[in-house]
């Protein structure tokens, strides 16, 4: 097929080929077809062969070498899809001889007139940088030239460059500092998160520390000096401000990562009275999946070890789900540990108690050390704790008992005279438990404080010498140490004990056991041969120890940069870059002041949209203002106009330019665009800017009253259409089964898309059935319940049918919003008897309503649709839909479009918008010579476009 002279073949090979590699199977061997195709004039059929060898280049380099010259060329095409592929082919060849062809294309693509051509620059740069590191200073320029990028769709890309080819440089930071905390909201996800991130350490290195007052104040009650007062009160920079103020809004953002993002850097960067309003958005993604619960619940539990007053309302986000998985609860643990105070800890210790009962073992281990560490933290709480473990040293459990016993050992160190009793029960338990840890940690007990129990230890001893042999490593350790302990205490009970252990050690396997024992041996028992340090042997081993300190793992862990990966594993990772130190005096403001050019000025807000690239909008400085995606001329067509070619001729007086900014509203709900109008002169000389500053009162109320007027005319055009004007007739609406008669035990139902307004919710898809009884019996509560839909989908229910009697037929309607999209509304269809199954997808071509547009309107949206939201395809026509009203009948059949008016007959055109989000649906047919014909779909939603294309050709053809 890729050999065949025909396009579809070669496209269906193709598409055949990618669902191969997108399904993980190797198509490798197929590269020498697939790369003689590089050349093909059918740009579907060349998409796909770039995207092919993007994935295979790097294996196969020599062959992909030999298609150098067509990689070149495609950097020239008309299309800004295959400037880019092409580029991407190219940098993904690894091959250090074609370095100077690579810098030269990432170079002219650097400044090429789509913004989506500069973005695969940008990611161009990382990958030529690592293949030849010399050429870092050439990078650097290019990195420089895209920073000062005012499209939001590059930057982004430009900032990930920087960090991975010149992440010192903070110079180039400087004078883009403040359009990109600017552009931050507007940024595609990846990029906010990239840009954040890199704004974190640079803040760090040019502003001072907002705390610096609170760590003074600190410093001056511990030494009892007052430094603080001859220090000048400190003033938050207006940058430092701008980063914060900008980025707050992103806490709200959908995805993880960007609110995780924001949050490190108002933990790293902002004064502690503002860091409580990242913990409502850390909270809200708890209900995420469990691995960003587990990235989340990491930082949060750094968060907590300082900042803990901020996450104290929500204490009972923090609770543990039984369906949580082992390593969740074990973090929320963490968190409600470092929460828990004087107020809060009666209720934190309730929740413990619930937890112990857990059966998952590891997770009562991690409740029971949580006990140990409030104990230890909060001294009111602390005999209450250690009465509650006592009690579970007579669980059934195993482990519970022996973690018991080690976090108790643990505590009775800070007191332990007052808890002899704990420590003679304790002694009792060496007969039952046979956990190795417990049973040693019981011994040390024994040991330190025999002097307590003076006559439980040496019958703890003499029962733990008979079992010698057959203890573990660890307990024969705390075995040998008891003994030491107790001859240098009680010699005359003991000694013949301490001997026979310590023979029994001295022929045992392990050689740690063994060496211990000569070690004491030599140490306590006095003998000629015996050194100096005999005599001190009560002071090495009964010497006071200090009780340890229960310290939560996450201490110290925020020197690594929250977010990253180093602090997820707490050790420094590859590529890790350090978080800068505040610095001591604050840096020169001025150097990121930049001028703004007087010749290049906007009004408003406006949007540029390049042919055929994602929608971005471009802002201008710390203003907000951004460069328009169309400049009318007052003279001519619209056209779109770059922003470095604005006319500069000062000897010429430049026509007023007029500024169209369309902004969608998603929360409206409408899928309406507002636009807004503004007027601008174009006037670069000081003579004719004095001009315009002495222009009179009624020159402005005349450009005033246009405004508004232009204002009026295109709001009505962007508004909901009211009258639709549908082609295709009633008869022609398809009907589909919902409900068999047999699987519906008498009870049939069918139901079509009636293509009618619904009138409750504009938004809605009106979705009409008709209900039949065939059965012998009256059908009563007729009605839907447990609707199940895809995120965002909702259903007006149809009012319940409280009676269908047997034979008869009853209509009723109702409303499904799809979210322009196909998924299957799924629900129960329920009667006073049954409950059946059911569920409703609908055709792509039934998500649209018809909306009119004279032939110039339609050309105008056409030309901003261009590029990806534009998709063509050849077709033959079947024979019996050869001229316009056929051609007319079954498009309008297939999908709910209106006809456009068109001045010639070769064409047919058809416009439309998507029931929810209001976005235009273009579809033109263009009749060529026996049956040929060109399919083309403009819409700005892709996979609406191209399931349609699927169905206009299934239409057209059969």
């Amino acid at each position: 097929m890729l050999d065949s002279n025909k396009d579809a073949l070669k496209l269906e090979a193709m598409k055949r080929i990618v669902a191969m590699i997108a399904r993980g199977k190797n198509a490798s061997d197929l590269f020498p077809a697939v790369v003689k195709n590089v050349a093909c004039k059918n740009i579907e059929v060349k998409k796909l062969v770039y995207v092919y060898l993007v994935r295979y280049a790097e294996e196969q380099q020599d062959l992909a070498l030999l298609s150098i010259s067509t990689f070149q060329r495609g950097l020239k095409d008309p299309n800004q899809l295959i400037r880019a592929s092409a580029l991407r082919v190219l940098s993904s060849i690894r091959v250090t001889i074609i370095v100077p062809i690579m810098m030269l294309a990432i170079k002219e693509a650097a400044s090429d007139m789509s913004p989506y051509v500069r973005k695969t620059a940008a990611h161009a740069i990382p990958k030529l940088y690592s293949l030849d590191p010399e050429q870092k200073d050439q990078l650097i320029e290019v990195i420089e030239k895209l920073l000062a990028d005012k499209t939001t769709l590059v930057a982004g890309s430009v900032v990930m460059a920087f960090e991975e080819v010149c992440p010192e440089r903070i110079d180039l930071i400087h004078k883009n500092y403040r359009k990109l905390c600017n552009l931050l909201i507007d940024v595609e996800e990846w990029g906010q998160v990239v840009i954040i991130n890199m704004l974190t350490r640079y803040a760090r290195t040019q502003f001072l520390n907002p705390n610096i007052n609170d760590e003074d104040e600190e410093k001056e009650k511990q030494a009892e000096v007052s430094a603080l007062a001859k220090r000048k009160p400190y003033v938050m920079d207006p940058d430092h401000r701008l980063l914060l103020r900008n980025t707050k809004p992103l806490l709200q953002s959908r995805n993880a990562a960007v609110v995780m993002a924001v949050a490190q850097l108002y933990f790293h960067l902002a004064p502690k009275a503002e860091v409580g309003v990242i913990a409502k958005a850390l909270v809200r993604l708890l209900r995420s999946h469990s691995e960003v619960q587990f990235v989340v619940l990491q930082n949060v539990a750094t968060m907590t070890i300082k900042r803990r007053g901020m996450f104290e309302p929500y204490l009972k986000s923090f609770y543990i789900r039984s369906t949580d998985p082992t390593q969740i609860k074990i973090l929320k643990l963490e968190v409600l540990t470092n929460l828990a105070n004087e107020t809060n800890i009666s209720t934190i210790l309730r929740e413990f108690q619930t937890y112990i009962k857990s059966m998952d073992k590891d997770f009562v281990a991690a409740t029971i050390q949580a006990i140990g560490r409030c104990a230890t933290n909060i001294g009111e709480v602390r005999d209450t704790c250690l009465n509650g473990l006592v009690q579970l040293l007579s669980n059934r459990d195993e482990l519970v008992v022996a973690e018991s016993v080690v976090v108790i050992k643990k505590l009775l160190q800070m007191q332990p005279e007052k808890h002899s009793d704990i420590i003679k029960h304790m002694a009792k338990l060496t007969d039952n438990i046979q956990v190795p840890m417990a049973r040693a940690s019981i011994l040390w007990l024994i040991g330190e404080y025999c002097e307590h129990v003076p006559k439980i230890a040496p019958d703890v001893l003499r029962k733990m010498a008979k079992s010698f042999t057959n203890e573990e490593d660890i307990v024969k350790l705390q075995i040998i140490n008891l003994a030491a302990k107790l001859y240098l205490t009680n010699s005359k009970q003991t000694k013949l004990l301490t001997q026979y252990v310590l023979n029994l050690a001295k022929y045992d396997q392990n050689y740690d056991i063994r060496d211990r024992a000569r070690f004491i041996r030599q140490l306590i028992v006095p003998t000629e041969k015996s050194g100096a340090l005999s005599k001190y042997a009560k002071k090495l081993f009964l010497a006071l120890k200090p009780a340890p300190v229960l310290e939560s793992p996450f201490k110290d862990r925020d020197h690594f940069q929250l977010g990253s990966l180093s602090h997820l594993l707490n050790a420094k990772a590859g590529g890790y870059q350090e978080l800068p130190d505040w610095p001591e005096s604050a840096p020169d403001p001025s150097v990121r002041n930049v001028e703004v050019k007087e010749s290049v000025r906007a009004v408003g807000t406006v949007t540029y949209r390049d042919t055929g690239a994602p929608r971005a909008q471009q802002t201008e400085g710390s203003r907000g203002c951004s460069f328009p995606r169309a400049v009318f001329n007052s003279c001519g067509p619209a056209r779109v106009c770059p922003v470095n070619t604005f006319p500069t001729n000062r000897h010429s007086s430049a026509p007023p330019l007029i500024l169209i900014s369309a902004s969608s509203e998603p929360d409206t709900g409408s899928g309406s665009e507002s636009v807004s109008v503004s007027v601008e002169s174009g006037s670069p000389s000081d003579s004719e800017e004095s001009e315009e500053s002495s222009e009179s009162d009624e020159d402005e109320e005349e450009e005033e009253k246009e405004k508004k007027k232009k204002k009026k005319e295109i709001k009505a055009r962007s508004k909901p259409d009211v009258s639709f004007q549908t082609i295709a007739p009633s008869s022609a609406l398809k009907n589909y089964e919902l409900l068999h008669r047999i699987t519906g035990e008498g009870l049939s139902v069918e139901y079509c898309f009636s293509r009618q307004a619904f009138s409750p919710d504009a938004n809605m898809v009106a979705v009409q059935m008709h209900f039949t009884n065939n059965a012998t019996s009256d059908t009563k509560n007729l009605h839907i319940e447990d609707v199940k839909l895809q995120s965002g989908m909702r259903v007006k229910e149809f009012a319940e049918i409280e009676l269908l009697p047997a034979g008869e037929a009853t209509t009723a309607v109702m409303g499904v919003d799809f979210c322009d999209s196909t998924q299957a509304a799924n629900f129960q269809l329920c009667t006073h008897t049954r409950k059946f199954f059911v569920s409703i997808q609908p055709p792509v071509g039934e998500l649209m309503r018809p909306v009119f547009l004279t032939e110039n309107e339609f050309k105008k949206e056409q030309s901003q649709l261009m590029g990806m939201n534009e998709i063509s395809e050849n077709l033959t026509l079947d024979a019996k839909c050869r001229n316009e009203h056929a051609i007319v009948q079954r498009v309008t059949t297939a999908a709910n479009l209106s006809r456009v008016p068109c001045g010639s007959d070769k064409e047919c055109r058809f416009a439309g918008k998507t029931v929810t989000s209001g976005s235009l649906v273009l579809a033109t047919v263009a009749t060529k010579d026996e049956g040929a014909a060109q399919l083309t779909v403009n819409c700005e939603k892709m996979v609406i476009g191209t399931m349609l294309v699927k169905d206009l050709l299934l239409a057209l053809t059969q």
